[in-house]
């Protein structure tokens, strides 16, 4: 998810977000709709489908197992940049 800083303030870069929005079949007339409950909104081209799930383990965007002898501490950051595409 793309996030719009408030008027006046900067652009934090890495600070996007992955997170989960809901996709519900609202019939024929009406189609699938997205709505994202977290941040009170319906889902819109700032939010990125990276991932098609019935919860968090079918689309976990790290699997696996690592085995070391130390500790270990894992970071993500998410930054989302919109893109102009030039016609040609």
């Amino acid at each position: 998810l793309r996030t719009i800083p408030p008027k006046g303030k900067p652009r934090l870069e890495g600070a996007d977000a992955m997170h989960a929005w809901v996709k519900v079949w609202c019939g024929r007339d009406a189609g699938w709709q997205e709505f994202d409950p977290t941040n009170g909104m319906r889902a819109s081209n700032d939010h990125i489908t990276v991932g098609h799930g019935r919860d968090y383990s079918d689309v976990a965007p790290i699997v696996g197992v690592l085995k070391t002898t130390g500790g270990q501490v894992g970071e993500q950051a998410v930054d989302v940049i919109p893109v102009v595409l030039e016609r040609a």
